[in-house]
Formats: C-alpha cells, sequence, structure tokens
C-alpha cells in the first residue's frame, strides 16, 4: 500500500518545521502582481554581466571545457581567487587547500556552517541580518542568538560582544555580514580591530559574509581575516560585485584546518568567474558600478530625507534601511503593504530581518535612476497623502 501524505512529510527533517516561510521573497511576489509596481525588494543588479566574463564564458563553452571539475574548484579558479584576496584585501591563501569553490555565497553559508554546527551548538548572529544564516542555523540543529544592534547604530560592538558571551560562553560562532544586507552599514578598520580583539580570546569561529566588500563607498573594505586568520572562513563571490547572480559562483576562503572539513559541493560556468577575479576588466567593470550605485544612494539617501526618514547613510551594498514615519508605529509590514497597493512602490519590511529592525524598511537601489525616480516621487505622493 502506497504511503500516504503525512507519512511521506513525517519522514523528513523536523527542523524544517522549525523555519517560517522566506518572507522576503514572498512578499516580493505578492506585491509583484500589482499593476504598475516599481520594485525596490530584491538585491537584484539591474547591470548586464561585463563583456569580458561573458566572453569568457562563450571560450569555455566552444572549447568544450564542460567536464567534471575537483569538487573545490578548478586550480585556474582558485589561483584567480588567491590572487583577487591578495590584491585587494592584504589576504593570503594557498589555492591548493584555503580556496573551495561553492554554488554562489548562498551554498557557502550553508557548507560553512554546516562545517561547524553541531545540534544544539549556538551560532551569534547580529541582527538585522539576512534570514538565511538563522534559517540554515535551524536546520542544522543549532541554536540562532539574535543580538540586536539597532541601537548601536547596527553596527556589533565588543562590549555587546562581551555581553552576549556572558550569556552564551559555549556559543560556537559569529556571524558577520559587512557591508550589510539589509542596512548598507559596514565596518570601519579600527572597529574590526577592536572586534577581532576581542574574539582572538575566545573559541568562536567567524563566517564573515563579505559578499558586498567591492561595494564599499569613500572607504576600503578591512577584512577581519586581516586579524583573526585563524579563526575565520571568508565568504564571497561574483553575484554582487559583478553582476552575475545567475552564474552562482561563490567561494569560501580559510585555514587549513577548517578547509579540510569545508565541503563545496558543484562548480559552474568557472571560466568566466577566472576573468571576473583576475582580469583589469572585472576590477573596471566593478569600479564602474559602484560609481553608479553610489549616486544611487545618495538620491535615494537624501530624498528620503527630504521627506523625513529617519536612516543610517549606507557604507555599502546597495540597501538603504530607513524608519517608517511615526503614524505607522513600528507596523512596518502594513506601511509597505500600504506603500505597494496605494503607492504602487514594492520595499521589503524591515521585520523580516529580525530583531531590531521592526519599524524599518529597506530599499534596494540596484535598479536604474529612472525607477528610482519614478519610486521616490511615488513615496513622497504616498507620504504627503498620508499626512
Amino acid at each position: 500500500m502506497p504511503a500516504t501524505k503525512k507519512e511521506i512529510l513525517s519522514r523528513l527533517n523536523n527542523n524544517f518545521a522549525k523555519l517560517t516561510p522566506g518572507e522576503i521573497r514572498e512578499f516580493d511576489y505578492q506585491v509583484s502582481a500589482i499593476p504598475g509596481i516599481i520594485k525596490l525588494t530584491l538585491g537584484e543588479p539591474d547591470f548586464n554581466v561585463p563583456a569580458a566574463m561573458k566572453q569568457a564564458a562563450i571560450d569555455s563553452i566552444n572549447a568544450n571545457d564542460s567536464h567534471y571539475a575537483p569538487g573545490n574548484g578548478t586550480f585556474a579558479l582558485r589561483q584567480a581567487i588567491a590572487h583577487f584576496m591578495q590584491d585587494r584585501y592584504k589576504l593570503e591563501y594557498d589555492p591548493k587547500n584555503e580556496i573551495a569553490v561553492t554554488v554562489g555565497a548562498t551554498e557557502g553559508i550553508f557548507a560553512s556552517l554546516s562545517t561547524i554546527i553541531n545540534p544544539g551548538d549556538e551560532i551569534i548572529i547580529p541582527t538585522p541580518t539576512f534570514p538565511f544564516y538563522m534559517a540554515v542555523t535551524k536546520i542544522l540543529g543549532g541554536i540562532p542568538i539574535e543580538v540586536d544592534t539597532s541601537s548601536d547604530d547596527f553596527v556589533l560592538t565588543p562590549a555587546k560582544l562581551q555581553s552576549v558571551l556572558a550569556e552564551h560562553p559555549n556559543a560556537k560562532g559569529l556571524v558577520l555580514n559587512y557591508p550589510s544586507n539589509p542596512t548598507g552599514v559596514t565596518y570601519t578598520q579600527d572597529q574590526i580591530k577592536a572586534l577581532a580583539d576581542t574574539i582572538k580570546s575566545t573559541n568562536l569561529i567567524v563566517i564573515a559574509d563579505e559578499i558586498y566588500s567591492e561595494l564599499v563607498y569613500g572607504a576600503t573594505h578591512t577584512s577581519i581575516a586581516n586579524y583573526i586568520p585563524e579563526q575565520t572562513l571568508i565568504l564571497n563571490g561574483v553575484s554582487k560585485s559583478h553582476a552575475m547572480t545567475g552564474y552562482r559562483i561563490g567561494f569560501i576562503a580559510g585555514p587549513q584546518e577548517l578547509m579540510k572539513s569545508v565541503s563545496a559541493i558543484h562548480v559552474m560556468l568557472v571560466a568566466a568567474a577566472v576573468a571576473a577575479f583576475d582580469t583589469n576588466e572585472g576590477k573596471t567593470a566593478t569600479q564602474e558600478m559602484k560609481e553608479a550605485y553610489d549616486q544611487r544612494r545618495d538620491f535615494v539617501v537624501n530624498n528620503l530625507q527630504k521627506l523625513g526618514f529617519k536612516l543610517i547613510n549606507p557604507q555599502g551594498a546597495f540597501y538603504v534601511f530607513a524608519k517608517i514615519p511615526e503614524q505607522y508605529g513600528n507596523d512596518d509590514l502594513k506601511f509597505a503593504t500600504d506603500l505597494a497597493n496605494e503607492g504602487k512602490v514594492a520595499v521589503i519590511p524591515g521585520s523580516f530581518f529580525g530583531t531590531g529592525g521592526q519599524g524599518y524598511i529597506r530599499i534596494s537601489y540596484a535598479t536604474s535612476m529612472e525607477n528610482l525616480t519614478r519610486a521616490l516621487d511615488n513615496i513622497a505622493a504616498f507620504i504627503n497623502k498620508e499626512d
């Protein structure tokens, strides 16, 4: 007799029952059906893949380079990544055993957390943050320890980390995402060094998601691995910096002792990624995109401030995290829903990003100036109507 649906479901990983649906994607899906909607929801760059990267992929296909690659990526790609890390961030990684290619940074998050989490392990996650970290932690049987950073301008301070460690002395890991999704906030060199000084006296393993490291405005990104390399797994890739989201090329870099346990599963289109990491064309394309994002950021921030929104000027990524008008209190879901239905602008409620996100909205400016101009005009009309 065939198994019933209930019997089949009973055989699934019980940790999935602890998860909530993908709120960001679900909300985006719902508002996308609204006629005339201007979407400022997802972190999807509106730029095309740079020509050099596309040509490298074409050349690879024409050369019939479609056979199995090593599990941790081709050596040429790992060499390119090693050169990229040294050139940009003064970090030395051996391409033989300290770098692994992943299916985007998303698979890198899963692979790195899988490496360190045993059931019941606590993982410290500063919030607001990208929800996937907490979801993966739960799937693996870990316990996410949310740390509300909203009172510290969305930065994890050494004092707050020490306070959390006093309550959770057996915490296994710390997730750092900077520049941050959703806030656009990043850490200065002094802030990172001070945090590293606190961490080095612990056994914490840091998962440093630095996927937006190439999109820092008016400063240079400093990796925490510059100070505690033996305790850090870095996640990065080409999705955001080179507008190659669909190529699914990410990587993990870390000390050999940790990387032994990191399993990279699939590698695709590695020739295009080599061109992104290891050519002048790749660097130039990133710089041009960053300059465009910088202009868009200033436009969005200035206009939101004129409308009375309170926010911290983003130093990186392509998101603005803004406090909603006082008349809505902390009901960011209602504000975002009303804005979508009445103002025809789609943003993401801040509460989707965890503790400290309530009462905020995330706006992605990874879209054209034309769309941003129309969106801000619509937001202004919506706010003035509310007044």
